[in-house]
């Protein structure tokens, strides 16, 4: 058979590039036993190859595939497969995924290996069953020793190990050993570790929480049985990879330490929040996912991620009347309702008693009505429970339970109260108005539906506190669950909520610990997805729509990673240096940010304030910006008729002139004119780039001459309309949020040819391919008024006292890898 496989090797290599190759090679008519061979073969020669492959830094040698996909003498991952919904829209995203996680693992059959993998997964979303489709997959080509690594608490563990039992071991239980049972996290057993491994041919599963102990003795275990462990090729997956800290100082050592003993291993790491582990250092004794980043695809129907609350932020639309502000299901927490939940300060701690603000009470009623609801809708899930988090302090916790319980029991008395029904029916009708049932393919459900289960849920509502003191713990084994829990730091760590529908969240601690626990309300909400409310602080309500944005461009990234080449490393770089990154910094305390780039970057900006000075300014340095270029351009495209002008070719000093003059309002994080410009002077020093720019004003044709806007003697345009997002803070605020500035289009607005049918890759191809050194900077006159002309309950006249200007900067892609400059 040897001249068989020599003939078919290089077929092989080929096949590798293609989708599910093992089912294209038994279409060729290979055997299990070639395709055996083959796979075998090219692990030997994979670390060879790699090394010959190595590019320059930052170049990414593409991973060679060695998995193929399933075989038909596989085992585990068919029994995985026959407890999925085989119609489900998801299996194929998920079979895809895990296909491409367990290929750019190493072949169980080399000598030695330590791989260190990432995979960025949605929170909510399907992580325990992607895990379970790895390990089955490892399992069939080999990987025989698998531990699973959770968050800190019991309770996680504890479903994890449900989960992954179910899924993995009751199809097959004579073939696999349990190192761990749900009743029992791992600890060293009276047989020796040797006698045990030896016990089977199988693979073994452990899943154990992330505590320094317990990864103690489990590395005290296996090193007992060294002498068997070049034996059992090892998979250790990380299901909380960012919990409770990537850097944490004592749990990473342990975890690298249990890697240490492993002749042949992989670390995979789950993140639902990948800033958190692109952002730490990729040292060479770390967690660093150093081989490979895998983003899982977005979830499909019935999730609610965070483009249902805040839109596609990362995606600019052709035109800016189409963005996509998300559903309108926030609520405010007045700042003044913060005193009343939670103490001031840790000494005030003990002896705090709540009280329950109004924004309180309305959302604990609305919970009801929603759980009344999906009563009468049925299907989904059974439970349905609200969060409310307000401290990390478990007394704080514990303070809430008689509040609560009080106003549980005034509601429940109050029901026989035509007054207080009449006052329920305005909430529910009020709430209905602002989400459309019919977006999410639902019936809307009217009050008069709803009430006759009013009281059953208010009567059946338990309150329980959620952290690791609780007595009273959530079980979801027993009837349906209709439950207000207080806490939230289980949650934060990875454990799940079912049927979660209300949230209220105050900051606590740093508004990073709250943004963890805030991501975890994502998920599932099948049959009540135009429900779902979330109660926050403006302030926390603006840090999440930052984050968010910058984890959406993140994933965006991810997915191009691949084409385009790019190291985890030097991925890591661009993230690490992303301006946006600067409110994370400020929320994760101790964390530092070595330099921002701008490059590949557009900027654009989204506040303003609204007050006459402060926009007079803008509109001066606009002035003058414009009358420079009219002067020094090489040539100007455009006019009146058209709307808009592009000066080519204007000196960077202009530029950098205009950015020390106009002011950038303080929210807008990316828009830092000191940075902006010390980036600039960069680029221009040390890679002669950024020496010419393009300007535009784009404006409108105009209809009257009341439209119009003229910055300089000739150039006059329309002005356009850019409404305000109606968030909690009262309409004659002095700040302005637009969301968005820039459409797709205007980002190639200085293209050369036809630039209406770009998509986003082409665009960046061809600024790279006609302007790899010139940047844009792009003014728009925006009308003071703004009034929005489609109707949007997202949406309200932007009411400024003067004219807007605003600005949108293009960064060329620098053209080495240090991207700094």
């Amino acid at each position: 058979m040897s001249n068989d496989i020599d003939a078919l090797y290089a077929t092989f290599q080929l096949v590798l590039e293609l989708s599910q190759p093992a089912a294209r090679l038994e279409q060729l008519g290979l055997d299990a036993q070639q395709i055996d061979a083959l796979t075998t073969r090219y692990a030997r020669n994979k670390e060879g190859a790699i090394r010959r492959a190595r590019g320059p830094v930052g170049a990414w040698a593409a991973h060679d595939v060695w998995y193929a996909g399933p075989l038909e003498q596989d085992v585990y991952w068919p029994a995985l497969l026959q407890q999925l919904n085989p119609n489900s829209a998801a299996l194929k995203d998920l079979d895809d995924a895990s296909t491409r996680i367990v290929s750019r693992l190493r072949h169980p059959k080399e000598p030695s290996f330590a791989t260190r993998g990432l995979v960025v997964a949605y929170p909510q979303a399907g992580t325990i069953t992607n895990i379970a489709a790895v390990i089955a997959k490892a399992a069939d080509r080999g990987y025989r020793l698998f531990i699973v690594l959770t968050g800190p608490h019991n309770a996680l563990r504890q479903q994890t190990q449900v989960r992954l039992t179910h899924q993995l071991i009751r199809p097959h239980p004579a073939r696999w050993m349990e190192l761990t049972t749900s009743a029992q996290d791992f600890r060293p057993l009276p047989i020796s570790p040797e006698r045990m491994l030896q016990a089977t041919e199988g693979p073994a599963l452990g899943v154990v929480k992330k505590n320094a102990t317990v990864l103690r003795k489990l590395t005290d275990w296996l090193t007992a049985a060294s002498s068997l462990l070049h034996d059992y090729p090892t998979l250790i997956i990380d299901a909380e990879a960012d919990l409770p800290s990537v850097a944490s100082t004592s749990l990473t050592p342990r975890i690298s330490t249990l890697l240490s003993v492993l002749p042949r291993s992989a670390y995979l790491g789950y993140t639902r929040t990948p800033l958190a582990n692109l952002l730490i250092e990729p040292v060479a004794d770390d967690l660093f996912p150093h081989d490979f980043i895998a983003a899982l695809p977005q979830p499909p129907a019935h999730y609610t991620g965070p483009e249902v609350l805040f839109g596609n932020a990362a995606q600019a639309p052709e035109e800016t009347d189409r963005i996509d502000d998300g559903y309108n299901m926030i609520r405010s927490i007045p700042d003044e309702d913060v005193p009343q939940l939670r103490p001031a300060s840790r000494a005030q701690v003990e002896g705090f008693v709540p009280t329950l603000p109004d924004s309180l009470r309305r959302a604990v009623e609305y919970f009801f009505l929603v759980a009344a609801a999906r009563k009468v809708r049925g299907g989904g899930s059974s439970h349905n429970t609200m969060l409310i988090h307000t401290s990390v302090n478990t007394t704080v916790h514990t303070s809430f339970l008689v509040p609560l319980e009080a106003l549980r029991a005034h509601i429940a008395r109050q029901l026989s109260s035509l007054t207080f029904l009449a006052y329920l029916r305005h909430l529910w009708h009020q709430e209905t108005r602002q989400v459309a049932a019919s977006d999410f393919d639902q019936q809307p459900v009217l009050f008069d539906e709803l009430l006759p289960h009013l009281p059953t849920v208010v009567h059946g509502c338990r309150i329980i506190t959620d952290n690791p003191s609780s007595s009273d713990q959530l079980d979801y084994a027993a009837d349906p669950l209709t439950a207000l829990i207080v806490g939230g730091t289980a949650l934060a760590r990875g454990l799940a909520l079912d049927g979660l529908s209300v949230g209220y969240f105050v900051p606590a601690v740093s508004p990073y610990d709250t943004l963890q626990q805030m991501n975890r309300w994502f998920g599932f909400r099948a049959g009540y997805q135009d429900l779902p409310r979330i109660w926050m602080t403006e302030e926390l309500a603006t840090w999440w729509r930052e984050v968010v944005a910058v984890e959406s461009e993140l994933r965006q990234q991810l997915q191009r990673a691949d084409v385009e080449a790019i190291s985890p490393r030097h991925l890591a770089l661009r993230v690490r240096s992303h301006p946006k990154l600067r409110i994370i910094k400020a929320a994760k305390q101790g964390q530092s940010l070595p330099f921002v780039s701008y490059g590949g970057q557009r900027v654009q900006t989204r506040y303003f304030h609204t007050n006459a000075a402060w926009l007079r300014g803008n509109l001066a340095a606009a002035s003058s910006l414009v009358t420079a270029c009219s002067l020094h351009a090489s040539h100007i495209q455009g006019g009146p008729d058209l709307g808009r002008y592009v000066f080519f070719n204007v000196p960077a000093q202009l530029v950098i002139d205009f950015l020390t003059r106009y002011r950038f309002h303080e929210r807008s994080s990316d828009a830092d004119p000191y940075l902006l410009v010390d980036y600039i002077q960069k680029r221009i020093t040390r890679a002669s780039s950024l020496t010419r720019w393009n300007v535009a004003l784009l404006g409108k044709p105009s209809e009257s001459p009341d439209d119009t806007l003229t910055l300089t003697e000739g150039i006059t345009v329309g002005r356009i309309i850019r409404s305000r997002l109606a968030t909690a803070a009262p309409e004659d605020s002095d700040t302005a949020d637009i969301k968005m500035l820039m459409s797709r289009r205007d980002a190639a607005i200085d293209l050369p040819g036809d630039i209406n049918h770009l998509n986003e890759s082409e665009i960046r191809h061809a600024r790279r391919t006609h302007m790899p050194d010139t940047g844009l900077l792009a003014l728009y006159p925006i009308d003071k008024t703004s009034a929005s002309p489609l109707a949007r309950q997202t949406r309200s006249p932007l009411n400024a006292e003067e004219h807007v200007i605003g600005v949108g900067l293009v960064f060329p892609e620098p053209a080495t890898t240090d991207s700094t400059v």
